[in-house]
């Protein structure tokens, strides 16, 4: 009996978080070896990340977009609200193929909110709902669950999937902006041959950071769905 009493605790469920945590790993760990790799290999052009963003943009018409470094590493981003895109230390004076593969992939974003791009005006439109809802989700869960009020745990949980609605939204987007940085490199040349083949393993190893994104929070519905359902038996 003594051996078995830290055991009674552990929830069967934990599989689910575990599963999820290893997606989450495996797919940080190669974007970062992926990166890493092609960050060693320099373009023929001589690009740097910044060089490659401002030809890109201007190529579109985006004129107005800054282009500004942000410390850290991998750390890109556009705000379209200041109309900047901000290149991380590894990318904006990096003449690697992977800083040009990220630098265009962030100005991929750009032109989805020049063209109007769907998905990515639908995830900027439910962000202020997913925010509360995150905030509330479990908080709600947990009172739920621990006073036994079954009905309010299930709600805490489907509040949560808010935050997977948010996450599938976002995946296309991602895809997307890879998909228009690597046709828009192929067609202005900035990388041809191996070259290229190195920036789009580096955006495949980036998405897939999203994909299990989106699994790892799935997983995790999944498993505050079944908690929940426990206490309305």
């Amino acid at each position: 009996m003594g051996f078995g009493m830290p055991f009674m605790y552990l929830d069967s469920t934990y599989v689910l978080v575990i599963i999820g945590f290893a997606l989450t790993m495996f797919a940080s760990f190669g974007v970062q070896s992926t990166f890493k790799k092609y960050d060693k290999i320099l373009n023929s052009r001589g690009l740097t990340g910044a060089d490659a963003a401002r030809r890109i943009l201007d190529a579109n018409g985006l004129y107005n977009i800054r282009i500004e470094r942000v410390a850290g590493n991998l750390t890109d981003h556009y705000s379209p609200n200041e109309n900047v895109i901000r290149l991380s230390d590894a990318t904006f004076s990096s003449r690697s193929v992977a800083a040009l593969g990220v630098a265009a992939h962030e100005c991929g974003h750009a032109v989805q909110h020049q063209v109007g791009y769907a998905p990515i005006k639908i995830r900027n439109s439910i962000v202020p709902v997913v925010n509360i809802c995150n905030m509330a989700s479990m908080p709600l869960f947990l009172v739920g669950l621990l006073l036994g009020i079954g009905n309010l745990a299930v709600l805490g949980a489907l509040l949560f999937g808010m935050v997977l609605l948010f996450q599938v939204v976002t995946l296309p987007t991602e895809i997307n902006a890879s998909r228009r940085a690597l046709s828009t490199i192929k067609n202005m040349g900035l990388l041809e041959g191996d070259e290229y083949v190195g920036a789009k393993k580096t955006l495949t190893a980036a998405a897939m950071t999203y994909v299990a994104a989106v699994a790892s929070t799935a997983l995790q519905f999944l498993r505050l769905l079944m908690l929940a359902n426990r206490r309305r038996r």
